[in-house]
């Protein structure tokens, strides 16, 4: 089965305290049964969730399915109130979004 092209690109985990729900595991199952290409964890101020994420992501890949790309993000509120959602395209952008937080 060819996945869609559709890629989630703010999804809080339960890493996110009083938002979000699910496990980083449960968000990567959801994901592939779904069909999505990617899935982006970005939890508030945090990457806590994308380890679990990974390892979710890999397990479905040593079972022979097919498995969302993770994207790695974090979601910041500023100051005046608006949400501002980070991903991370690369390594350096890996490395300065955790410089951030």
């Amino acid at each position: 089965m060819k996945l869609p092209d559709y890629a989630e690109l703010h999804c809080l985990s339960n890493f996110s305290f009083l938002r979000g729900a699910s496990t980083p595991a449960e968000l990567v199952a959801q994901a592939q049964q779904r069909g999505y290409r990617a899935l982006a964890i970005t939890d508030e101020c945090s990457l806590a969730g994308i380890v679990q994420a990974w390892q979710a992501q890999q397990a479905l890949i040593k079972a022979g399915r097919e498995a969302p790309q993770l994207i790695i993000g974090s979601e910041f509120r500023l100051a005046c109130g608006l949400r501002l959602v980070l991903l991370a395209c690369n390594r350096e952008g890996y490395g300065n979004l955790s410089a951030l937080i």
